[in-house]
């Protein structure tokens, strides 16, 4: 070998300033200059160029090496991100390398052209010197070719080939080398040192010293590595595969079309673009509509059909060709009619049926008006549902109803982009589409039970476009992504309760209070619709099943207590499957069911007279509650017992209710003198008020008048009246203040039994809320101030 290499005229010239080196004495005879690497590409008897990048100590290391015509060691560091890897950072074993160039490039950077001689180890690191230097020790290995080690290297020889064979331009020269290599050990260095591996593996490779071992590693990983590429071949072939029969296929179907067109015939596909163009046209959209619309049409028709987009562009246009965009369904508005059919679907309900009435002459007199929102709210059964279709019968419109029951998605409302997979409209102009009109009665059920907003969207919030008379002319759907009028559309929204309707959205709606029914008008409803129904719907005709003068009306008073008549039907279907039962056994022909047949049928009374049972006391007063499925009765209960001048409060009472119950006791403290209580010590007593139904929760104000009488009662052992209940809130200075829910409450006193209310005088203009009934049947006091209920409710006594 030429050893003239590392003179400084061997160097090739770059033109760049050469780097500053250090002098440094020479090394010691046992000592060789070690250079770090981050790959491993250099295996004994192998030639390549290894970069030493433009470190001082590296540079100076190669520099001493080829000034002293010695062999470098080349040792790979454990972690290639180390920019000045010390002794500790470096393998052990290493491959002992002859420089034959040394090269530096215009960029600054340095590289090496070596030719690998032999395996070394480290014995020793050397201090002192400027780069690393080591005592090592060679590694020697068996160059003894047995029977195991040459079958190895012909299954070497043939993966190599076979690999090489594989790849699209087979390099001969490796082919060539690993057949006039007849060593073992060289083979598998050579094939290593070639391989796409990583540097840990190659450095494994290298520390396996026995011959046979470091081949077994080899074929390993060569078999490895033609495995992936008979796989990556595989797929590959299968894609091109795939890609030329989806070409074929295309290519077919336009000459099947070319062909199809010179005979004059036409496929489905073409027929089917037709449809929807004629369907286009038809449809009378907007200007803006109609051009999005056969934007879509011109990308359909240039797609084949086979395409995933095809489908989903093909229901897009079905869904905008269907829309009534134009189409209206109003019959000429007669008012007299209207309120025949009104009459004839529901009894009472006047108020409503007088503003119906009432729009219903606007829009014959302003066609083009915008239609209002109206939002019926009463307790459930009393008919919001079907009043709605009712109204839709007396306008001649359709009529459609979406429940908004816990619908807790924006989308739900809006719709669903339609870049998403099974995507469609809002319910909103899914209800249009249905309706096959612009202009049907809208039902929006249950606003009051919506789905609280979160990550899905708040759909309350999304409503608020589409029942704005202001806005709803141009809502935007999410799938439609264009505007639609709604304007024509007569929304109605029903809920038991307003308090859990946001705001924004009770604002946009005209409110419409439905009241309880009394007991004459639930008597009424049930002879003429609930019977007659319940008749139908369970296989009777009238003559089979009739019912006695006064059983309807034990119905309703011993089997139901409710604001509306949903219960009062299902205990008259209850009897009439029990006549059915009969009937169809062959033991009865006809039945006329009397009041004392009921017990039998549904067994005992559910509902007795309350407050004649828990009055008639000292110490109990009645109260009237609100509740979101109509008015309640509220009983008061106070007892004294000797103590520390505790008060209990028992019953499940809310906050503002133990307020109520503590200003009651305080305002009896303050006025002991006025009611004759001068010799009471309550700093000895203790005070418990109770509230029956303690697994019910209660809370509001309105019951502190009736806490107050309780109290009196109690301490002045005069009983309250029976037939007397009241609701008010009441201040320290004895006033009695207005409450909410008058309309309510005063029904329900009526469905128990009770013939005297006490009302706050605030509340007197409420009092046209009140059905004219319960106005004639109740005696009705208006009351100021605490001392005027106590002189209308305390019996004599002591």
């Amino acid at each position: 070998m030429n050893r003239n290499h590392g003179s400084r005229a061997n160097r090739e010239p770059t033109g760049e300033a050469e780097p500053e080196l250090l002098s440094v004495p020479g090394l010691p005879k046992d000592a060789t200059a070690i250079i770090a690497v981050r790959k491993l590409d250099l295996f004994p008897g192998m030639v390549t160029v290894v970069s030493i990048g433009q470190g001082q100590p590296s540079v100076i290391a190669a520099q001493e090496a080829i000034k002293a015509e010695r062999v470098l060691g080349l040792l790979l560091q454990r972690d290639p991100a180390e920019d000045e890897p010390g002794p500790e950072d470096l393998y052990q074993v290493g491959t002992l390398a002859q420089i034959l160039r040394f090269i530096t490039t215009p960029d600054g950077s340095h590289h090496l052209i070596c030719h690998g001689e032999q395996r070394f180890r480290v014995l020793e690191f050397l201090d002192g010197w400027p780069f690393l230097a080591a005592r090592i020790t060679r590694v020697r290995e068996d160059d003894t070719l047995s029977s195991a080690l040459e079958a190895r290297l012909v299954t070497l020889r043939q993966q190599v080939q076979e690999y090489a064979e594989a790849l699209p331009m087979p390099p001969l020269e490796l082919i060539n080398a690993i057949h006039q290599l007849n060593a073992p050990g060289p083979a598998a260095d050579l094939v290593t040192g070639l391989m796409d591996i990583k540097a840990q593996d190659k450095q494994d490779i290298l520390e396996t010293f026995d011959v046979r071992e470091r081949l077994d590693k080899v074929l390993a990983r060569m078999a490895h590595a033609l495995e992936v590429i008979h796989m990556s071949r595989k797929i590959t072939e299968q894609t091109r595969e795939a890609m030329n029969a989806q070409q074929r296929e295309f290519l077919l179907r336009e000459q099947l079309k070319q062909i199809q067109k010179e005979l004059g015939d036409t496929d489905e596909t073409a027929a089917e673009l037709e449809a929807v163009a004629k369907a286009i046209a038809d449809a009378k959209m907007p200007e803006d509509v109609e051009k999005q619309a056969r934007k879509e049409l011109k990308r359909l028709q240039r797609m084949p059909d086979s395409a995933a987009e095809y489908s989903m562009i093909r229901t897009y246009l079905d869904w905008l060709t269907e829309l009534p965009w134009s189409r209206e369904s109003e019959a000429g508005i007669d008012i007299s009619e209207a309120r025949k059919v009104l009459d004839a679907d529901h009894y009472g309900l006047e108020k409503i049926k007088k503003r119906m009435l009432e729009y219903l002459a606007v829009r014959k007199l302003n066609p083009g008006g915008k239609s209002p929102i109206l939002c019926f709210v009463g307790p459930p059964g009393v008919g919001k549902t079907s009043l709605g279709q009712s109204i839709a019968h007396a306008t001649g419109r359709k009529f459609v109803h979406a429940s908004l029951g816990g619908v807790h998605d924006e989308a739900e409302i809006r719709g669903h982009r339609r870049t998403y997979i099974g995507a469609l409209p809002g319910s909103i102009i899914q209800g249009i589409h249905n309706a096959g009109t612009r202009n049907p009665v809208f039902m929006l059920d249950e606003m009051d039970k919506l789905g609280a907003g979160g990550f899905h969207g708040d759909p309350a919030s999304a409503l608020l476009e589409a029942l704005d008379p202001e806005q709803n002319s141009s809502f935007r759907d999410n799938y439609l992504g264009l505007p639609f009028d709604l304007s024509h559309v007569m929304f109605i929204g029903t809920a038991n309760v307003l308090d859990t309707i946001p705001g924004p959205l009770r604002d946009r709606m005209e409110v419409i209070q439905l009241p309880g029914y009394t007991e004459e008008e639930k008597l009424e409803i049930a002879r003429r619709y609930l019977v007659g129904r319940q008749l139908a719907t369970n296989g009777l005709t009238a003559p089979q099943c009739t019912f006695e003068e006064g059983t309807l009306t034990a119905i309703v008073r011993d089997y139901t207590r409710e604001a509306g008549v949903r219960n009062l039907e299902r205990e008259i279907g209850s009897v009439l499957r029990h006549v059915a039962m009969g009937v169809a056994e062959g033991k009865l022909e006809t039945v006329q069911v009397k009041p004392e047949d009921l017990g039998e049928i549904l067994g005992p009374p559910r509902f007795e007279s309350e407050s004649a049972m828990r009055s008639g006391r000292p110490g109990v007063a009645t109260g009237l509650a609100w509740t979101p499925v109509g008015g309640d009765i509220l009983f008061i209960e106070a007892a004294r017992m000797p103590g520390s001048g505790k008060l209990i409060l028992t019953g499940q009472l809310g906050d503002v209710m133990k307020e109520s119950a503590q200003a009651a006791l305080s305002l009896l403290k303050g006025h002991m003198g006025e009611l004759g209580l001068v010799g009471e010590d309550f700093e000895r007593l203790d005070v418990h008020i109770h509230v029956p139904a303690g697994a019910t929760p209660k809370d509001g104000p309105s019951a502190g008048i009736a806490m107050f009488v309780a109290l009196v009662s109690l301490f002045t052992g005069r009983s309250v009246r029976s037939d007397t209940a009241m609701t008010g809130e009441i201040s320290l200075r004895g006033l009695v203040l207005p409450v909410g829910g008058i309309k309510e409450k005063v029904l329900a006193a009526l469905r128990s039994g009770i013939t005297r209310v006490l009302l706050p005088s605030r509340n007197r203009k409420e009092l046209e809320d009140i059905p004219p009934l319960a106005r004639e049947r109740l005696q009705i006091l208006w009351i100021d101030q605490v001392y005027e209920a106590l002189g209308a409710v305390l019996e004599e006594g002591p």
